[in-house]
Protein backbone atom coordinates (compact mmCIF):
# COMPACT_ATOMS: atom_id res chain seq x y z
CA UNK A 1 0.00 0.00 0.00
CA UNK A 2 1.65 3.21 -0.88
CA UNK A 3 0.99 7.06 0.83
CA UNK A 4 -2.48 8.20 2.09
CA UNK A 5 -3.91 10.74 -0.41
CA UNK A 6 -6.05 13.69 0.44
CA UNK A 7 -9.74 12.09 -0.13
CA UNK A 8 -11.58 13.36 -2.88
CA UNK A 9 -14.58 15.15 -1.90
CA UNK A 10 -18.69 13.77 -3.11
CA UNK A 11 -19.58 17.13 -3.93
CA UNK A 12 -18.53 20.78 -5.38
CA UNK A 13 -16.78 22.78 -2.32
CA UNK A 14 -19.93 25.42 -2.85
CA UNK A 15 -22.35 22.15 -2.56
CA UNK A 16 -22.89 22.22 1.03
CA UNK A 17 -23.87 26.20 1.61
CA UNK A 18 -25.07 27.71 3.19
CA UNK A 19 -24.74 25.57 6.29
CA UNK A 20 -20.78 25.09 5.62
CA UNK A 21 -19.57 27.58 3.39
CA UNK A 22 -16.76 27.07 0.33
CA UNK A 23 -14.25 28.90 2.45
CA UNK A 24 -14.57 26.54 5.38
CA UNK A 25 -14.69 23.12 2.88
CA UNK A 26 -11.55 24.78 1.40
CA UNK A 27 -9.64 25.58 4.97
CA UNK A 28 -10.83 21.97 6.96
CA UNK A 29 -10.32 19.82 3.46
CA UNK A 30 -7.88 21.62 1.47
CA UNK A 31 -5.94 22.68 4.80
CA UNK A 32 -5.94 20.72 7.66
CA UNK A 33 -7.40 17.19 6.26
CA UNK A 34 -4.44 18.20 4.02
CA UNK A 35 -1.84 18.76 6.74
CA UNK A 36 -3.15 15.13 8.77
CA UNK A 37 -2.18 13.37 5.45
CA UNK A 38 1.43 15.00 4.75
CA UNK A 39 2.23 14.40 8.81
CA UNK A 40 1.04 11.05 8.75
CA UNK A 41 2.84 9.73 5.46
CA UNK A 42 5.70 11.37 7.03
CA UNK A 43 5.74 9.85 10.29
CA UNK A 44 4.57 6.56 8.90
CA UNK A 45 8.37 6.58 6.53
CA UNK A 46 10.47 3.65 8.03
CA UNK A 47 7.86 2.55 10.74
CA UNK A 48 6.65 -0.86 11.25
CA UNK A 49 2.99 0.41 11.01
CA UNK A 50 4.16 1.55 7.16
CA UNK A 51 1.75 0.04 4.82
CA UNK A 52 -1.09 -1.32 7.29
CA UNK A 53 -4.84 0.39 6.44
CA UNK A 54 -6.09 3.70 8.55
CA UNK A 55 -8.06 1.78 10.71
CA UNK A 56 -5.56 -0.58 12.10
CA UNK A 57 -2.90 2.44 12.61
CA UNK A 58 -5.71 4.36 14.09
CA UNK A 59 -5.63 1.11 16.70
CA UNK A 60 -2.02 0.75 16.89
CA UNK A 61 -0.65 4.27 16.56
CA UNK A 62 0.42 6.14 19.46
CA UNK A 63 1.08 10.17 19.98
CA UNK A 64 1.57 11.95 16.95
CA UNK A 65 0.71 9.07 14.54
CA UNK A 66 -2.38 8.17 16.12
CA UNK A 67 -3.92 12.21 16.22
CA UNK A 68 -2.71 12.13 12.16
CA UNK A 69 -4.31 8.77 11.50
CA UNK A 70 -7.40 9.58 13.76
CA UNK A 71 -8.00 12.84 12.24
CA UNK A 72 -7.68 11.68 8.67
CA UNK A 73 -9.87 8.33 9.30
CA UNK A 74 -12.59 11.05 11.61
CA UNK A 75 -12.44 13.31 8.38
CA UNK A 76 -13.19 10.81 5.56
CA UNK A 77 -16.15 10.06 7.57
CA UNK A 78 -17.25 12.87 8.35
CA UNK A 79 -16.50 14.73 5.14
CA UNK A 80 -18.23 11.66 3.37
CA UNK A 81 -21.57 11.56 4.84
CA UNK A 82 -22.68 15.24 3.65
CA UNK A 83 -24.73 15.90 0.37
CA UNK A 84 -25.98 18.96 -1.68
CA UNK A 85 -28.72 16.98 -2.41
CA UNK A 86 -29.21 14.59 0.96
CA UNK A 87 -31.59 11.97 1.82
CA UNK A 88 -33.20 13.77 4.58
CA UNK A 89 -34.27 11.27 7.37
CA UNK A 90 -33.37 7.64 8.12
CA UNK A 91 -35.70 4.63 6.71
CA UNK A 92 -35.47 0.58 7.24
CA UNK A 93 -32.75 -1.22 9.78
CA UNK A 94 -31.36 2.20 11.04
CA UNK A 95 -34.79 4.05 11.25
CA UNK A 96 -35.86 1.27 13.49
CA UNK A 97 -32.84 1.22 15.58
CA UNK A 98 -33.15 4.85 16.35
CA UNK A 99 -36.28 4.51 17.36
CA UNK A 100 -35.97 1.43 19.48
CA UNK A 101 -32.71 2.91 21.31
CA UNK A 102 -33.36 6.57 21.53
CA UNK A 103 -37.21 6.77 21.28
CA UNK A 104 -37.73 9.27 18.76
CA UNK A 105 -35.55 10.15 15.61
CA UNK A 106 -36.33 13.86 17.38
CA UNK A 107 -35.10 12.68 20.48
CA UNK A 108 -31.61 11.21 18.84
CA UNK A 109 -30.89 14.26 16.95
CA UNK A 110 -31.56 16.39 20.44
CA UNK A 111 -29.75 14.03 22.39
CA UNK A 112 -26.63 14.12 19.77
CA UNK A 113 -26.73 17.80 19.54
CA UNK A 114 -26.48 18.40 23.06
CA UNK A 115 -23.53 15.70 23.17
CA UNK A 116 -21.61 17.51 20.47
CA UNK A 117 -22.54 21.03 22.26
CA UNK A 118 -20.98 20.11 25.62
CA UNK A 119 -18.33 18.38 24.48
CA UNK A 120 -15.18 20.14 26.33
CA UNK A 121 -12.28 21.63 23.97
CA UNK A 122 -12.08 20.13 20.73
CA UNK A 123 -13.43 16.49 19.36
CA UNK A 124 -15.83 15.16 17.97
CA UNK A 125 -19.67 13.34 18.44
CA UNK A 126 -20.81 9.79 16.82
CA UNK A 127 -23.70 7.87 16.65
CA UNK A 128 -21.89 3.89 16.49
CA UNK A 129 -23.19 0.71 16.76
CA UNK A 130 -21.80 -1.90 18.99
CA UNK A 131 -21.37 -5.39 18.13
CA UNK A 132 -25.14 -6.63 18.42
CA UNK A 133 -26.32 -3.36 16.41
CA UNK A 134 -27.23 -1.68 19.49
CA UNK A 135 -26.78 2.25 19.09
CA UNK A 136 -24.63 4.86 20.77
CA UNK A 137 -23.79 8.00 20.94
CA UNK A 138 -20.45 9.76 22.29
CA UNK A 139 -17.82 11.87 22.85
CA UNK A 140 -14.62 11.17 21.73
CA UNK A 141 -11.53 14.07 22.37
CA UNK A 142 -9.40 15.19 20.03
CA UNK A 143 -8.55 12.47 17.36
CA UNK A 144 -10.56 9.44 18.60
CA UNK A 145 -12.33 7.66 17.04
CA UNK A 146 -15.09 4.69 18.58
CA UNK A 147 -13.64 2.14 16.50
CA UNK A 148 -11.14 2.26 19.42
CA UNK A 149 -13.53 1.29 21.98
CA UNK A 150 -14.98 -1.51 19.46
CA UNK A 151 -18.06 0.21 17.80
CA UNK A 152 -18.61 0.86 14.28
CA UNK A 153 -18.94 4.58 13.37
CA UNK A 154 -22.20 5.63 11.52
CA UNK A 155 -22.46 9.23 11.91
CA UNK A 156 -19.82 12.05 13.06
CA UNK A 157 -20.32 15.95 14.23
CA UNK A 158 -16.89 17.63 14.12
CA UNK A 159 -16.94 20.22 17.25
CA UNK A 160 -13.34 21.37 16.52
CA UNK A 161 -13.60 25.13 15.87
CA UNK A 162 -11.82 24.93 12.44
CA UNK A 163 -15.31 23.18 11.44
CA UNK A 164 -17.45 26.00 12.18
CA UNK A 165 -15.71 28.97 13.04
CA UNK A 166 -15.51 31.02 9.84
CA UNK A 167 -19.43 30.11 9.61
CA UNK A 168 -20.76 30.49 12.85
CA UNK A 169 -17.95 32.03 15.18
CA UNK A 170 -18.44 30.91 18.76
CA UNK A 171 -22.16 29.43 17.53
CA UNK A 172 -20.96 25.72 18.35
CA UNK A 173 -24.84 24.36 18.91
CA UNK A 174 -26.23 26.66 15.45
CA UNK A 175 -23.77 24.86 13.24
CA UNK A 176 -24.77 21.22 14.93
CA UNK A 177 -28.92 22.22 14.43
CA UNK A 178 -27.83 23.35 10.73
CA UNK A 179 -25.66 20.22 9.92
CA UNK A 180 -28.76 18.30 9.78
CA UNK A 181 -29.92 19.59 6.44
CA UNK A 182 -26.90 18.22 4.83
CA UNK A 183 -26.60 14.35 6.40
CA UNK A 184 -27.30 12.19 3.64
CA UNK A 185 -29.08 9.32 5.48
CA UNK A 186 -28.23 6.56 2.17
CA UNK A 187 -24.59 7.03 3.27
CA UNK A 188 -24.98 6.34 6.71
CA UNK A 189 -27.73 3.61 6.25
CA UNK A 190 -24.87 1.89 4.26
CA UNK A 191 -22.85 2.23 7.17
CA UNK A 192 -25.28 0.45 9.27
CA UNK A 193 -26.36 -2.15 6.99
CA UNK A 194 -22.24 -3.51 6.24
CA UNK A 195 -22.18 -5.92 9.45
Amino acid sequence: MGKFELMVLPYAPEALEPVISKETIGFHHGKHLAAYVNNLNALLEGSPLAGLPLEEIVLKAEGGMLNNAGQILNHELYFGQFSGNPKSAPSGPLAEAIVRDFGSFEAFKEEFQKKGATLFGSGWVWLSADKDGKLVITQETNAANPIQKGLKPLLTFDVWEHAYYLDYQNRRPDHLAALWQIVDWKVVESRYNMK
